[in-house]
This record gives C-alpha cells, structure tokens and sequence, in this order.
C-alpha cells in the first residue's frame, strides 16, 4: 500500500499531519512580521502593550480553547476515516534555544515546514527565525515515513545567513505557497514566505518527475498562497483576484470562482481543507462562503478555528497531506 503521495489538493485525503498548539511570542517583533493578520482578529496585548512568551503561561485558557480547536480537528478527519498523525512536542532544549536567541518557538502550522508532491516529501526552509526549528517537532516523523521504498526525501538547502540571520536571501520555501495540481505545482511568493531563489531549487528538483513549476506573485499582504487560493474540486476554486499581481494564472482561468476581498482572504476564508471533491471544511463564522459551496454540491463540514486564525492559519495550515490520492 502506498503511505505518501499527492495527486491534488482535492483528491481523496488519507493520511495527514495535524499540528499542536505551541507558540512563544517572540520578543525581537521584526523577527515575526504580522501585516498579513486581519486587524478584525484579536491581538494578544495586556494594557494596551504587546506581549512576549509561551501562549499556554500567558493565556491558560486560550490555550485549552486552541487545544481543543485541534481535537474537534482531528475528530472530524477520522470520521471520514483519515489516518491522522501529530508531531511531537518541542523539547526543554528546544524551546530553551528560541527564548535565548529572542526568535520565540512554534509548533502550530504542519503545513509550513515540509510538503508532499507526488511521492516526494520535501523539507521547506521557513523565513521567519521563530518558526526554523518547527520542523524539528516533525523531522523524526518525515524520517520514518521516507523509509517506505515507493517515497523520496528532499530538503531544500538552509538559507544563506552571511549577512546576518535575517538576511532575505534565502532559499525560502514554505508548504502554504504550495499548491499541487496533478503534475501542475503552483508555487506562491509575496516577500514574507517563499521566494524566487527557493522556487528555482524546487523546480530543478520537480522537473526530473516531469512536474511544471509555476510561479505565483502575490500582494505584499498575503503570507502564502493557500491564503488567497483554494483549489476545492477540478473546476472550482475560491480565490482573492486582488492578491494575484500578473492575474489568475492560466491554467485556471476557466475555473468557476468563488470570489473574496483581501480583507476576507486576511481572515483566511481561503484556507479550508477539502477532503475530497464532495466535502469540504471551513470556519463556521464563513457563512457567505458556506452557501457559495453549497450552491455547487459541496458537503460543507465546519468548526470554530477561532484561535487558530488569531495566529495566522485556519484548517489548510494546520494540516500537511501524507496521502491523498483517488487510488484505492
């Protein structure tokens, strides 16, 4: 039985990675930039003044409530029989070396650090310094799952940091900026994620699996792609035509659109999870979007990610695919 591969972004899901729920605000803030977060979400402030350190010491109770966002997480996906596996926790240490360089620490999106294409898992390289040792929490996991004889393990190069750790050089590339189309692999960047150098070094990989890279550029307020752009089945898509600075691309310009404004892609109406091309999850809060799905056939299962999209990422972030392929 084959354990990783992904046809699209709507075939069948089988087996996924579902984040946990740590975060250390970072006290050096020009290292976590946050103009692509709404300003209708709530900020995390005491007095009036931003704060620093772990969510779960600062906000006990918010804590539990994004806890138990995942849980509802990830009893909806095994009801539709979904293999459903989590990264460890950070370790003492671990966390110990984000509060010591200033960068804080983060354990909260699955879908940034690594990402599938095909049979391919490809270890990404995050540009914001909180979030590079994420994928440590998921590396032992990415490991075990290589060892499979019909997978391949990639890790794009670590960024360049000659002129300081946060030098835009790169390569960056993140798993939000990635969406597989079949052989089609749409590749996003808006100066905050990815970027051209790690776009160039994902295509001189993809293209020995004869995989078209296409390059997506975005509005400097969109932090990945899958923030302005859901594939939900072949021929609808719900997309932000704003955040898209040469246009939709081509290839999916005959698509039925359901249309959102850079405000409500800031609110990640964009980034639900299709579980397969008959059902779909989005926020519960998402109403307009929940009849526009309807209105095409859609299934449409919901939860309150509220807490999740106060820290920037919604049911796509929060999830990584394994396996989603239309092969029993």
């Amino acid at each position: 039985m084959i354990k990783n591969y992904v046809e699209s972004e709507f075939a069948p899901l089988k087996r996924v990675v579902l984040a946990q729920s740590q975060f250390y605000i970072p006290k050096e803030k020009e290292n976590a930039e946050t103009n692509f977060l709404s300003e209708d979400l709530p900020k995390l402030e005491e007095n009036g003044k931003e704060v620093f350190g772990d969510v779960a010491e600062l906000y006990p109770d918010l804590q539990k409530q994004w806890e138990q966002e995942k849980n509802e997480m990830n009893r909806l996906l095994v009801s539709y029989g979904i293999e459903v596996v989590r990264p460890r926790l950070l370790t003492d240490y671990e966390k110990e070396l984000g509060i010591q360089t200033g960068d804080g620490y983060a354990n909260f999106f699955s879908r940034d650090p690594f990402f599938t294409v095909g049979n391919l898992i490809i270890e990404g390289c995050l540009r914001f310094p909180h979030r590079r040792l994420e994928i440590l929490a998921m590396r032992n996991l990415l490991i075990a799952e290589s060892q499979s004889k019909d997978s391949l393990y990639f890790a794009t190069p670590q960024p360049d940091i000659s002129d300081g750790e946060t030098s835009e050089a790169g390569p960056f590339l993140e798993g939000g900026d990635i969406l597989v189309y079949g052989k089609t692999i749409f590749v996003g960047y808006s100066g905050l994620a990815s970027n051209i150098v790690g776009i160039k070094w994902l295509e001189s990989v993809l293209v020995h699996w004869d995989y078209k890279v296409v390059p997506v550029r975005l509005h400097k307020d969109i932090l990945h792609l899958d923030c302005a752009l859901s594939l939900v089945k072949e021929g609808l898509m719900i997309c932000c035509e704003e955040a898209f600075l040469d246009g939709i691309p081509k290839e999916l310009k005959s698509w039925s659109s359901i249309k959102i404004s850079l405000k409500e892609a800031s609110l990640l109406m964009a980034n639900g999870l299709p579980i397969n091309e008959s059902v779909y999850i989005t926020d519960s809060s998402f109403t307009r979007i929940i009849k526009e799905l309807e209105s095409y056939g859609i299934k449409v299962e919901t939860l309150d990610y509220q807490v999740s999209r106060r820290f920037g990422g919604s049911f796509r972030c929060t999830t990584q695919a394994l396996l989603r392929n239309n092969n029993e």
